[in-house]
């Protein structure tokens, strides 16, 4: 199984960076799992920032939905994998086209976060993938329902993925704190 380590923090806190440093430590070649959907200027920049930090080296995988495939995919050429971030790509799952009950959005994010961690347990012992995830519960309470519902939804998956994974860090202010 490989080893899993789950970065959380808040907006602009430097938890990126952070996990880019862990996976350019863990392995020389290495992946970049990019789950961002590009519908506007305002994201096309924050993809460029992220674009310009990366070495030429690394793979990138995009994967705004089924992650899981990428991940076994890069996980069988590659020694360390970088997968920038849950909660965008929850964000791709909750705004995907369909009637959902509140109740079934519950369960495809438990399900999907449930693939990702199969995925990486299914990888060979020498690969280590590194999540970066949002820590969006420390604020004040949105004032929608479909914010409070992601709000509480990225929440739950974040538990999920640091009960599965081997370390876990959270990041302020640019500074990492280990947790696990």
């Amino acid at each position: 199984m490989a080893k899993m380590i789950l970065v959380t923090g808040g907006a602009r806190s430097g938890k990126s960076s952070f996990a880019e440093a862990l996976v350019a430590k863990a392995g020389r070649r290495i992946a970049y799992i990019a789950t961002a959907q590009i519908f506007d200027e305002e994201m096309r920049y924050r993809v460029e920032l992220h674009r310009c930090r990366r070495p030429a080296a690394w793979q990138t995988y995009e994967a705004p939905f089924e992650a899981e495939k990428a991940l076994q995919d890069a996980g069988h050429s590659h020694d360390a994998i970088l997968f920038d971030c849950v909660t965008i790509y929850l964000s791709n799952l909750l705004c995907k086209p369909g009637e959902r009950t509140e109740e079934e959005e519950y369960e495809n994010v438990r399900q999907a976060m449930a693939q990702l961690i199969a995925s990486v347990r299914q990888l060979p012992a020498e690969v280590t993938v590194v999540f970066v995830t949002n820590e969006v519960g420390a604020g004040i309470v949105p004032e929608n329902a479909l914010a409070r519902r992601y709000r509480d939804l990225a929440g739950l998956a974040n538990q999920q993925l640091a009960q599965a994974a081997n370390d876990v860090y959270a990041v302020i202010c640019g500074l990492p704190l280990q947790l696990k």
